[in-house]
């Protein structure tokens, strides 16, 4: 983007407008102590050649990875080409909230496909577009339930991704909500003993996530039958979203919502995001899902058409009165992940399948290493988590090798001490594969 400078004359306009006489008098309720005196002493400026050339040899520092065995919520897949051709046209290229969405047909449009494909995935009757990502999409899910059902507690398993876990509780802090967390049993699921005596009436929801953080499968049939029993809603999160691409609906099997993170679908992992939450529901929930809902419909001459439907919700309306105050619009990871899906088609459970070959092997291989033991039963999708005699020393071991290794559940988990956390997509050879059971074994 290009910079021009204000000009003096801009200045002295501006200042007239405002009422000014000094552009300090705009920092006059800022204390003096918070104030820089001085500016810092930084370099001088660069002509646009010089600026270029600085820029090209920072960035010739970096040093790529050769392999990634780290997931833990965000995941290395391949991406088409075609996302990339598409989601830089100019038309679609903007987050810019559609404040008058009817003459953005086009975008619109996406946005009900990604809505009609996400619908499809979840085995639910709705979904939505502009959730941040998985983390916040979970915890609206957890609001509006308690909201729904008037009741004060949310009920989330501890397997369920650390950081969603903190960003629910800081949605149910500020809404005066209680959070209760529980355990996971030796197959890596939650433990339904403990859920069934936690329920009570004041339980609005129970949240699971499935794959869950370990990577453990679990099991949503009866969980959903137990949360149902109690007058409660079953909130079913995943973390990697190709899973859906070959595990059984988390709709179908009784969940009343479905949230996770859509990274995965044609987003790269950009350090972090920009992503997008995936939000899918009951019909009944209609009229209070948070986010952007676009809907089809016939104009006058009987002429298809997309618009914003529902819009009881953000900043259309008066905060007070909304579902929701999520605003960012999400479109164009929304986009990515609607070019994606539709590129892969039937092919996305091939792309799981191969996920899970890949994940066994490696797991196979890294078992069969003296020490390295398994951590969890239950079934997984494309993580696992395994023990291992040191783990920081295998993850600086795979490091020098330009590998990043598994992640260390010990952060989060302290009771499971030297555990990692390792992750296999389709991006990685069996020959890849081969390369870090040999660094770890110390044969490279």
């Amino acid at each position: 983007m290009d910079y021009t400078p204000h000009t003096e004359e801009d200045i002295i306009q501006m200042k007239a407008a405002a009422g000014i006489a000094d552009i300090e008098e705009l920092f006059a309720d800022i204390p003096a102590k918070y104030r820089l005196a001085q500016l810092p002493d930084i370099p001088a400026p660069l002509a646009e050649q010089e600026t270029i050339a600085l820029m090209n040899s920072l960035a010739r520092k970096n040093k790529l990875p050769r392999l990634t065995l780290t997931g833990a919520g965000a995941y290395h897949h391949f991406i088409p080409a075609v996302v990339g051709h598409i989601i830089n046209r100019a038309e679609f290229y903007t987050a810019y909230t559609p404040y008058q969405a009817e003459i953005s047909q086009g975008v619109l449009q996406a946005i009900y496909e990604y809505q009609t494909m996400i619908a499809h995935l979840t085995g639910m009757e709705i979904a939505n577009a502009s959730m941040y990502d998985g983390a916040s999409a979970m915890a609206e899910a957890a609001i509006l339930s308690a909201k729904t059902l008037n009741r004060s507690k949310i009920v989330i398993a501890r397997s369920v991704h650390p950081e969603y876990r903190a960003v629910v509780r800081t949605y149910c802090w500020s809404n005066g909500y209680e959070v209760c967390e529980i355990p996971f049993v030796k197959s890596g699921q939650i433990d339904l003993d403990l859920l069934q005596k936690e329920l009570d009436e004041t339980v609005a929801a129970v949240l699971v996530q499935s794959p869950n953080f370990f990577g453990s499968i679990e099991d949503i049939a009866p969980l959903a039958d137990v949360v149902h029993a109690k007058g409660a809603l079953l909130v079913a999160g995943f973390t990697d979203g190709t899973a859906l691409g070959i595990l059984q609906p988390a709709g179908e099997l009784g969940a009343d919502f479905v949230v996770g993170e859509g990274q995965s679908f044609g987003n790269p992992l950009n350090y972090g995001g920009p992503y997008l939450g995936v939000f899918a529901a009951r019909e009944k929930f209609l009229r209070r899902i948070p986010g952007r809902l676009v809907g089809a419909t016939v104009d006058k001459n009987g002429r298809r058409g997309f618009v914003l439907t529902l819009q009881t919700r953000e900043q259309h309306i008066r905060r007070e009165k909304a579902t929701s105050n999520i605003c960012s619009n999400e479109a164009l990871c929304a986009l990515a992940a609607g070019v994606y899906l539709a590129t892969l088609g039937q092919n996305l459970q091939k792309l799981a399948a191969l996920n899970i070959q890949k994940t066994q092997y490696l797991k196979k291989q890294l078992l069969g290493l003296p020490g390295w033991k398994e951590v969890f039963t239950a079934p997984v999708y494309n993580e696992f988590a395994v023990s291992c005699p040191d783990a920081r020393k295998v993850n600086e071991a795979l490091k020098k090798e330009g590998i990043i290794g598994g992640y260390e559940l010990q952060k989060d988990y302290p009771e499971l001490k030297n555990t990692l956390l390792f992750c296999a997509t389709e991006m990685l050879s069996r020959e890849d594969i081969d390369r870090v059971v040999d660094t770890v074994k110390g044969d490279r």
